[in-house]
């Protein structure tokens, strides 16, 4: 082997291990390591919370915005009237 394939391996090896730490949360400190507990975060479960009950309220609007119902239709009629 000579040294260009010698160089070429140990990149290849550091490119792989560190792959390997981060998939596993290994993380360095200093010079120890430290493996990270990887759990539900806070702030994206509060995230996920608020997306959800934005798409529902988008969902209600749309059904109001589409819906042929004649009630809206006599709100609309109702405020029209004053005018």
């Amino acid at each position: 082997m000579g040294p260009f394939e010698m160089v070429v391996a140990i990149v290849a090896i550091t490119a792989i291990a560190s792959v390997v730490r981060a998939k596993y949360g290994v993380v360095r400190h200093g010079r120890g390591e430290a493996l990270v507990q990887r759990g539900p975060d806070p702030e994206t479960e509060r995230l996920r919370a608020e997306l959800k009950a934005l798409k529902d309220r988008v969902a209600v609007l749309e059904r109001l915005a589409t819906d042929g119902s004649t009630a809206l239709e006599r709100e609309f009629e109702k405020l029209r009237d004053r005018d």
